[in-house]
Formats: structure tokens, C-alpha cells, sequence
């Protein structure tokens, strides 16, 4: 075969470490734009970003030069420090994060189950959003122990 082809989909989410309340509501947009960027840059496609205070959600396409923990890491270097710029010294990321693959049909729901993450975490918080996750992937008793 002469070339390689991929069309792999993640939908991604990583929090703020210790899930503190980093993510001010005012300056969201700016840091997602920046977050897309950063996908763009390693030639990635941003599908879809949101998220709360707490935690972000991405739904990207990543080429099969790149590695999704590349991309993650990179993202979360490049927000971290564009955060510290703003003067927000103490913010650090999580260091894990939780990625899942899906099949194109999913796009519109996982777009817009993204979308929705204020109205989500109203009656949700992210510990059961990441175990719904987890248990819809299939995840083992190991797994699920280490997201608390």
C-alpha cells in the first residue's frame, strides 16, 4: 500500500489538578480557541471543545503522524503556560487523562454532549461523568479504581 490512512476520532478529557475550580467562564473562549490551535498546529482537527470549571472536553481527528499523548501533553504545556502568562501562577493540569475512540456516526452526540457541559453538570459531577465513561468502555475494576 502506497500510502497510510487513518480517520482515528478521540474524544478526550482532562482535568484541573487536584479538580480544582481553574476555568473561569470569561476567558473559556479564549482558551479553547488557543487549545484548537494547538490541535491545528500538530495537524489535527478540533471537532468539538468544551467544558466547566474543572475539567475540558476535546473531540479531535489526528492524523497518523501524531500520537494522542504527544497532542495532549503539548495542549496541556501550551494552556498551562498561557494561563501562567494571564497570572493564574498556580494552575496545573491533571497528569492522566481519559481517551476514547469512536466511530464517525458519533460525532453529532459526543459534539453536542460536549457543547452541553454546563447544563451536564448540573446534576452531574465530573467523578460520575468519568465513571459513566469508563463503564461504557468497558473499563475494569482496576481502571475505574484509579479515577476515583
Amino acid at each position: 500500500m502506497p500510502q497510510t490512512y487513518t480517520r482515528l476520532l478521540y474524544h478526550v478529557v482532562f482535568s484541573t489538578k487536584s479538580r480544582e475550580s481553574w476555568l473561569e467562564p470569561a476567558w473559556r473562549p479564549e482558551l479553547y480557541e488557543l487549545i484548537g490551535g494547538v490541535v491545528r498546529n500538530r495537524k489535527g482537527e478540533m471537532l468539538a471543545i468544551g467544558g466547566v470549571s474543572d475539567h475540558v472536553h476535546l473531540l479531535l481527528r489526528l492524523p497518523a503522524t501524531r500520537s494522542l499523548s504527544d497532542v495532549v501533553r503539548d495542549v496541556k504545556a501550551n494552556s498551562s503556560g498561557w494561563l501562567h502568562d494571564r497570572g493564574v501562577f498556580a494552575f496545573d493540569w491533571q497528569d492522566g487523562y481519559g481517551a476514547f475512540t469512536l466511530g464517525p456516526s458519533a460525532i453529532r452526540g459526543v459534539s453536542t454532549y460536549i457543547e452541553n457541559q454546563e447544563a451536564h453538570h448540573a446534576r452531574a459531577s465530573f467523578a460520575d461523568e468519568m465513571r459513566a465513561m469508563l463503564l461504557a468502555s468497558a473499563a475494569t475494576e482496576d481502571e475505574l479504581r484509579d479515577w476515583g
